[in-house]
């Protein structure tokens, strides 16, 4: 099992503690070319596909709270809506709380097309799911939620270097 690219301190670790680490890097590597693979059936890139999703999840936000959720600048973000939204994917409307600023939605259409493309990876992801106690999803869904924030907060480092 390769620790290659981390730290020379992970040689040390247990070989589960090692394939973990393994099948994260695996987990994560497949996650992005399965995204890039229906980014570009959806005539998008990963980035643009990855940002509507949020908002799909989300509903509507503003090109400041959308970059929060993503990590991403707004200078980047300008132009993820903009490409979104010439696709087809999305409007910019009226804040109806502040005529002033300007909020981004998800075009029903558009979650039209995108859904069905989800649709058996949703049920397998409800099969495996299946196979799991209660407290064993918690336990998953706590590391999870830890694997998220520690990611962001390492794309929060990089863009601050």
């Amino acid at each position: 099992m390769s620790t290659e690219n981390f730290p020379s301190d992970f040689a040390n670790l247990s070989s589960l503690q090692q394939k973990l680490l393994h099948e994260l890097r695996q987990n994560s590597a497949r996650a992005v070319m399965f995204h890039q693979l229906i980014s570009e059936k959806m005539g998008l890139n990963a980035t643009d596909h990855k940002c509507l999703d949020f908002l799909n999840r989300t509903g509507p936000v503003t090109a400041g709270q959308l970059a929060q959720l993503t990590g991403l600048t707004t200078g980047a973000i300008t132009s993820v809506i903009d490409r979104l939204e010439q696709a087809g994917y999305v409007i910019r409307d009226k804040d109806p709380n502040d005529r002033r600023r300007v909020v981004v939605k998800s075009v029903p259409e558009g979650a039209a097309r995108i859904s069905p493309l989800f649709q058996s990876v949703a049920q397998s992801t409800l099969q495996i799911i299946s196979q799991y106690t209660d407290e064993e999803l918690q336990l998953i869904l706590n590391f999870i939620r830890q694997c998220n924030d520690m990611t962001l907060a390492e794309m929060n480092k990089l863009k601050e270097e």
